[in-house]
């Protein structure tokens, strides 16, 4: 009985530390400055520091269970690899992607303007399907969406609050068809539910892109890796945080690290291009944020 009570309080102190950690970090009293940036060093508990393939690294610390037995989607449950951008995020993706041997099916969207009365012709002859199949905008499904039966996905859309389809809320497709996708949920309330995802007629909410067009597409993107901002409002058991460059944004990588409450379930793999520097990173906050609160 006294050593169950032992290790019991040492588990809670170890996770009241790691709490106080994630707050420190977050309002920057970690950090120090290094050449204008603000560095701070990551306990040595939570880096993966050995490696030669970053993405091979962090997916080895956190899919193990799932690369062994990918039939077995409770080895999905709870894990997620972040980065800070969608290019980095896209990487593991398709490099997850590559390990999955199950069937396989490419989906095409269809692409077209949207006009005014009086302006199709002069838009349908600039902005043709060619075009707006290149372009690639936040919320908004790829043109071309390669899934493999079993592998984990997100919606981006939401489509029934009622059945928990949320913007955000993670999947993992059970059947490829050809106008519906047949997936078991993963998060959320209906953990376990099976739903059907059908095509949708979707308009990018980028107010910077200087025309109007629609895609029929599944609303769904692959999820083995998400962006850290996309994570916020996630509860994960497993984290794995790639670092091929510096956050960028303040409070990313308080969000990033503070997806899992215990320091056991997160591993982190610090990559900077043209650095050698495998245990600090950059974190940005903006100190006057909080002043005015």
């Amino acid at each position: 009985m006294r050593l169950r009570a032992s290790i019991e309080d040492e588990s809670v102190k170890e996770r009241k530390e790691f709490a106080q950690w994630i707050l420190d970090l977050g309002d920057g009293k970690l950090a120090h400055s290094e050449d204008g940036y603000n560095m701070v060093s990551i306990p040595p508990e939570l880096l993966i520091t050995n490696f030669d393939d970053p993405i091979h690294a962090i997916v080895e610390a956190i899919y193990s269970d799932y690369l062994n037995d990918p039939t077995e989607f409770r080895n999905l449950h709870g894990r997620a690899i972040l980065a800070p951008t969608i290019n980095i995020v896209e990487q593991v993706n398709d490099y997850m992607l590559a390990l999955n041997e199950n069937e396989k099916k490419n989906y095409l969207s269809s692409d077209s303007p949207s006009f005014k009365e009086g302006a199709a012709d002069s838009l349908a002859s600039m902005h043709t399907p060619e075009f707006l199949a290149t372009i690639k905008s936040p919320g908004l499904p790829n043109h071309e969406l390669i899934f493999r039966q079993g592998c984990p996905v997100m919606l981006i859309r939401n489509i029934d609050h009622s059945a928990g389809l949320c913007n955000g809320t993670r999947l993992v497709i059970t059947r490829l068809g050809n106008k519906v996708i047949e997936a078991e949920v993963l998060s959320g309330s209906n953990i376990g539910e099976k739903v059907f995802i059908p095509r949708m007629t979707l308009t990018p909410s980028d107010t910077k892109l200087p025309f109007k067009f629609q895609r029929r597409q599944f609303p769904l993107m692959l999820s083995y890796a998400m962006t850290i901002n996309k994570s916020q409002g996630q509860s994960l058991d497993y984290v794995g945080l790639l670092l091929k460059q510096p956050v960028f944004t303040h409070g990313q990588l308080y969000v990033a690290v503070s997806r899992v409450t215990n320091k056991y379930g997160l591993k982190i793999v610090i990559s900077h291009d043209n650095s050698n520097n495998y245990t600090e990173t950059n974190n940005v906050v903006y100190h006057e944020v909080f002043r005015n609160i």
